[in-house]
């Protein structure tokens, strides 16, 4: 199947009609103006810097009006947007930079340092930054899209196979891995999800979930656009601008995570917004506790749990309204394109109540990672991805997620995955043997604990540990704590025994 140009569409159609909103710069676009930009974009990308199909371009910058615009701008052009985690450090970035070799980094001048950092050990051609001024040889945003055409965009016969984004993941091996996102991807999410709510043209819809995220791009982003509703976009989580933007703005459909649900929980102020237009409250990226969706509930306050990846675009289950609060802890049913099963590890497939590893398949299923036919082989077998969660459906066809079937666990609804963080312990000359595992966390839902075993005849202290992560892992991967053993628990093949670990020292 082709893929259509939507802005196209909705600008022809309703070009009057609200499309974005930044709430941080108070900018407003209409769908006719939202396209423009865009077109604007995709001819800087292709006529000024001659990009070609499948070329990618990283940006490296928060939440604002202008990461849709690039996002559309390189979907016009066959472009390939590669967001890149603004929490990561420079060594991080670096690694990412190279192997999905961009020829144009966008940046916003508060990363310029990052961006110093990495100019000689990337090869981008060219460097694009959101200000109003630009260093030598750069473009300002705002000259790049004046440098395009305003005039409609001849896009190349691009199929729902074609990449549209690359979003990286941690991998368990240690390094990241780019999960290619593809314009079938994007669609199968936007209208799987848009018919999961009912989302339609007259919805409004915000988001605060960070863009260089699958769920900043697809929840609900593309499907408001996909549907010709209108995004407010916030640059950053504060819960009174949040709750004051959803009462001026009569949001009706809301996105949010856990943790800032829990939040929200404990506002003091949150009983004085007027939130009565939200038809639709919704929660993804980690487990949502079953007593927090109580506590919403006696609020008059239905919150439906979800659960995605970014390889899958990201929607897989979404609970309906009517059995989110019975349901509690139960991420629903799976939504309209999208087929799921329980396997067990010789796949097997699991029937009711049977604990084993939810696997997916669908159009909105990733067509792999990015120069990585290994772990695309290893992940997608015989057309389903395995998620790497455990996970089992009861009787009624309910879903839940148990637990991780591999190691990842989620900080502030970020995923980690302890082999990064041991591959930077291990390092330290002082370190004989490493192991990391979540612990609870009252506001992140979990952190990082570190148990070590150090090298005899050296001495190390948990901040010593500490401050050697610090600038070779985003913070967010840093463990809080470490533990001193004799000796880590070991199969007979020499696997860490992570769930002994997790038994002695997760709580």
């Amino acid at each position: 199947m082709y893929h259509f140009d939507w802005l196209k569409r909705h600008a022809e159609r309703t070009p009057h009609r609200l499309a974005l909103v930044d709430a941080h710069s108070g900018r407003q676009f209409t769908y006719a103006q939202f396209n423009e930009r865009a077109n604007r974009f995709a001819h800087f990308l292709h006529g000024t810097l001659g990009l070609q199909l499948g070329e990618r371009v990283s940006i490296l910058a928060q939440n604002s009006s202008d990461y849709y615009e690039v996002l559309f701008g390189c979907g016009k052009t066959g472009a390939i947007l590669n967001t890149l985690n603004w929490r990561l450090a420079v060594p991080e970035l670096e690694y990412i930079l190279n192997d999905c070799a961009p020829r144009v980094l966008i940046y916003e001048p508060m990363f310029a340092e990052a961006v110093d950092a990495l100019r000689d050990r990337c090869s981008c051609e060219f460097n694009v930054v959101m200000a109003d001024a630009a260093p030598g040889g750069e473009w300002t945003y705002e000259d790049a899209l004046a440098a395009g055409s305003s005039e409609g965009v001849e896009m190349p016969p691009l199929t729902y196979a074609d990449t549209w984004a690359i979003i990286y993941t941690s991998g368990t091996t240690g390094r990241p891995k780019g999960a290619q996102v593809t314009y079938g991807n994007f669609f199968y999410n936007a209208i799987s999800m848009g018919q999961a709510i009912d989302l339609s043209s007259r919805d409004v819809d915000i988001n605060v979930l960070p863009t260089f995220h699958i769920g900043g791009l697809g929840l609900y982003a593309g499907p408001t656009f996909h549907a010709g509703g209108t995004l407010v976009v916030m640059r950053a989580f504060d819960p009174a601008e949040l709750l004051r933007l959803i009462e001026e703005w009569k949001v009706t459909v809301v996105f949010l995570v856990p943790s800032i649900y829990l939040v929200l929980a404990e506002f003091p102020g949150f009983d004085n917004y007027d939130l009565s237009g939200v038809r639709s409250w919704a929660s993804g990226g980690s487990a949502l506790p079953p007593a927090l969706v109580h506590q919403f509930a006696e609020k008059g306050i239905t919150i439906q749990q979800g659960f995605g990846m970014t390889e899958t675009g990201p929607t897989v289950f979404l609970i309906s309204k009517e059995d989110a609060v019975r349901k509690a802890g139960s991420v629903g049913k799976p939504v309209l394109h999208t087929d799921v099963c329980i396997m067990d590890r010789e796949r097997n497939v699991l029937g009711p109540n049977e604990v084993g590893e939810l696997c997916i398949r669908g159009g909105n299923v990733t067509t792999g990672y990015w120069n990585r036919p290994e772990a695309t082989a290893e992940s997608i077998v015989d057309g389903w991805l395995h998620s790497g969660d455990a996970a089992k459906y009861d009787d009624e066809g309910f879903y839940y997620i148990v637990d991780r079937w591999k190691d990842m666990f989620i900080s502030g609804g970020e995923n980690v995955y302890p082999a990064e963080v041991e591959n930077v312990i291990y390092q330290h000359p002082a370190v004989a043997e490493a192991a990391v595992i979540g612990v609870s966390h009252p506001k992140w839902q979990e952190v990082g604990k570190a148990i070590i075993v150090v090298k005899e005849g050296r001495t190390l202290t948990q901040d010593e540990v500490i401050t050697f992560c610090q600038g070779k892992l985003a913070s967010f991967k840093i463990p809080k704590s470490v533990t001193f053993v004799d000796a880590l628990p070991r199969t007979a093949a020499g696997k860490v025994l992570k769930r002994e670990l997790r038994e002695r020292f997760g709580e």
